[in-house]
């Protein structure tokens, strides 16, 4: 009798016939296990019939995948993968109109399924596809489910894409190009060029040109919100796929066309929830945007290039201008050195005598010089107040401008991340960085006041610069963590935001670190520990009950394919599923796939992941976000790139808990540290503004007249 592993219950239906309950031997062919079934039934030639899921995507059983079957799977018997797709491939070219439009349609339907789509792929099916669409006969409904059916076929990478033919490709570009096209065939024709452009060269290219920037923007005014996040999804590929050069040239057209205010008002700011695709797209065109600074930002001032250093000469021109015309009286070319020597020290210069020095280093190199002319010629009253009034301090107490501005620039673009790559998986976007043109200079403009501002508040001098540069990151920082949605937000919160704030903060967090650091204190905090930590395991059982959405990503692109799971009420089975667009919390009936949790074997993170390795991904924030679960003897995992940081953490404390072990997440500690502060703070109510000893006070002694104790000797006497 074969182990109990080997053997699973399941039961399989067919059409018109009483259900059979089998035990599934899974060390038997496949094929004889057929054969019985059909015997049963009395069904000749089992070679044409195939089981497949009665539930979800309904995929074809096959010796590979036979071991996904758990116990109470329910099977269907239905025809086999090669006989349907023949049957498909000769309906797709029948006369008669429903006939072929049923047959796209269950082709559409049926090509998800990888078993299906390389028998129907080996019948060069794609060839009667390309037909239809090259042809252009068929429209609406018809033409939707062969584009649809397409698609998922190419989705399985049997095929490569530069084989389409330029027929095909100007065909589907005219469906993007055409306005009077049903949405739905207007949708899958972007989808179709978004899978192509990152494939090669030559079809990006051939996109490029065929589908012009302002047709895309045209799709993006659209009140249909699917059809304006295809097109986003398009542009983001193509943003992604083109040179240095190329992504300039296309963003400064997308400037002159105020795509950043169209986003800002009608997609960041909609009627609509954003969805966390369009986030996602909205968080690659700002990083795509900012990183175009990297260039500058990388490069070292060339004391030899005319260009840039007649930026340099006009910074110290618009903040010494009378004094600059005085200079050019009959003063000799040593004297005017001289001037201009002390003119740039009073801009901050570290180097008065060859300023250019000081924009040697990269980065921020040029960065800071673009930020510092953009300051000067923009707002060239508060760059004149800045400069005239530290020139008027005494040198120990003036805010050097050039050199705040250079150690500004570089805090900013670490804080935005400007030269980083992409993430896959990120949503997060400023919504403030599509409501203004020049973000990033008008940023700096806001903040080199704010240095000014907290260098007076602070009453620094030179020795305080790095002191002051600090303050002015954590006043940054800590304004963007509150997601403002306008620059002029932001002014008002960071200014709002002063040293006095900074510092009543900082106190207020080293008091709450010293209270708990107290001897009595910290052993309360180790009786607390137990009952703290079992909240939290409860609150991410929680949590894994009420299951979360994840997102499949392959090498190629982002999937708008999605599959939730969830952990049963009573924490036995975890259950998990495909799920369309737009599904939010699918019941646990729908989702037809489990895994019991004994069968759970380990956790894996990271780059133990064999999705991780097999993908050959090295993207840091995938990384950072992947992890796997091995069940059934460890031969089997079930992967997972979590949506965000957050849900990785709790997933993985949650599934920890089921195999009973520790948490070991950030998020365990930052928790179990919230809940500790807020219980320590309601016991230590009574003793508020009452020092805590570090050690308990002496025991007194006993007094001299302690002399009150009955004597029972004499007594008894």
């Amino acid at each position: 009798m074969p182990p109990p592993k080997d053997v699973v219950k399941i039961a399989i239906q067919m059409v018109g016939a009483i259900p059979q309950l089998i035990e599934l031997q899974q060390t038997k062919p496949l094929a004889s296990v057929l054969k019985d079934v059909c015997d049963a039934w009395s069904l000749p030639n089992a070679e044409r019939y195939a089981l497949q899921y009665a539930d979800g995507r309904q995929t074809y059983i096959t010796e590979s995948n036979r071991r996904d079957i758990k116990n109470g799977t329910i099977l269907r018997l239905t025809t086999s993968p090669d006989q349907e797709a023949e049957r498909l491939y000769i309906g797709i070219q029948s006369k008669n109109v429903d006939v072929k439009t049923d047959s796209l349609k269950k082709l559409a339907s049926l090509s998800q399924d990888v078993t299906f789509a390389q028998e129907f792929i080996s019948r060069n099916g794609l060839k009667q596809i390309y037909s239809i669409v090259e042809e252009g006969n068929d429209a609406g409904e018809m033409l939707a489910h062969t584009l649809k059916a397409f698609t998922e076929l190419m989705e399985h990478d049997f095929v490569s894409w530069e084989n389409l033919s330029t027929v095909f490709i100007k065909k589907i570009v005219s469906y993007v190009n055409m306005n009077a096209v049903d949405a739905s065939i207007q949708q899958l024709s972007l989808s179709i060029l978004e899978n192509m452009v990152p494939t090669s060269r030559l079809l990006f290219e051939v996109v490029r040109k065929e589908v012009t920037l302002d047709r895309l923007l045209t799709h993006l005014q659209a009140t249909n919100a699917q059809l304006q996040l295809k097109a986003m999804a398009l542009l983001i590929a193509l943003l992604l796929s083109a040179t240095d050069a190329e992504r300039r040239d296309m963003m400064d057209y997308l400037r002159e066309k105020n795509i950043r205010q169209f986003i800002h008002k009608n997609i960041i700011h909609s009627s609509e929830p954003l969805g966390d695709e369009m986030a996602h797209y909205l968080y690659v065109l700002q990083s795509v945007s900012l990183n175009l600074c990297e260039h500058r930002m990388k490069m070292s001032m060339d004391p030899y290039s005319q260009e840039q250093r007649d930026l340099l000469q006009s910074l110290r021109q618009t903040a010494f201008e009378s004094e600059s015309e005085v200079s050019a009286g009959p003063f000799s070319t040593e004297r005017r050195r001289s001037l201009c020597a002390k003119e740039f020290r009073k801009l901050g210069f570290m180097n008065n005598s060859n300023p250019a020095e000081d924009l040697h280093r990269a980065p921020p190199g040029l960065l800071a010089l673009d930020n510092m002319v953009y300051f000067s010629r923009n707002t060239p009253n508060a760059y004149s107040r800045f400069v005239l009034e530290n020139s008027s301090r005494e040198d120990k107490h003036e805010c050097p401008f050039a050199r705040s501005s250079i150690q500004l620039t570089l805090i900013l673009c670490e804080i935005l991340h400007i030269g980083e790559p992409c993430s896959e998986t990120a949503q997060a976007f400023y919504p403030m960085f599509f409501g203004q043109d020049h973000f990033f200079e008008e940023l700096f403009c806001i903040c080199i006041q704010l240095v000014n501002k907290t260098w007076k508040e602070m009453r620094a001098t030179q020795e305080d610069f790095d002191k002051v540069m600090q303050v002015v990151r954590e006043q940054i920082t800590r304004t963007l963590s509150l997601k403002p949605t306008s620059l002029e937000l932001f002014k008002t919160r960071v200014n709002a935001l002063n040293y006095s704030e900074i510092l009543k903060l900082r106190q207020t967090e080293r008091l709450h670190q010293e209270e708990t650091l107290a001897v009595p204190v910290l052993e309360l905090r180790e009786k607390l520990k137990p009952e703290l930590l079992e909240l939290i395991r409860q609150q991410r059982l929680l949590h894994l009950c009420e299951g979360t959405l994840f997102r499949k990503i392959s090498s190629r692109r982002r999937q708008d394919k999605l599959w939730y799971c969830r952990l049963s009420p009573n924490h036995k089975v975890l259950h998990y599923g495909d799920v369309e667009e737009g599904v939010q919390s699918p019941p646990i009936e729908s989702l037809p796939e489990k895994i019991p949790v004994v069968d759970m074997k380990m956790l894996l993170v990271g780059k133990e992941c064999p999705h991780t390795k097999s993908s050959g991904k090295q993207n840091k924030d995938v990384l950072e976000l992947a992890f796997s679960i091995v069940h059934d003897m460890e031969e089997y995992c079930l992967n997972f790139i979590a949506p965000t940081r957050y849900e990785f953490c709790l997933w993985t404390d949650g599934l920890n808990v089921l195999l009973g072990k520790e948490m070991t997440s950030e998020r365990t500690q930052t928790d179990l540290d919230v809940l500790l502060s807020m219980e320590l703070k309601l016991r230590l109510l009574d003793l508020e503004n009452i020092s805590i000893p570090d050690d308990p006070p002496p025991i007194p002694k006993p007094p001299s007249n302690l002399n009150f104790c009955y004597d029972f000797s004499n007594a008894e006497q």
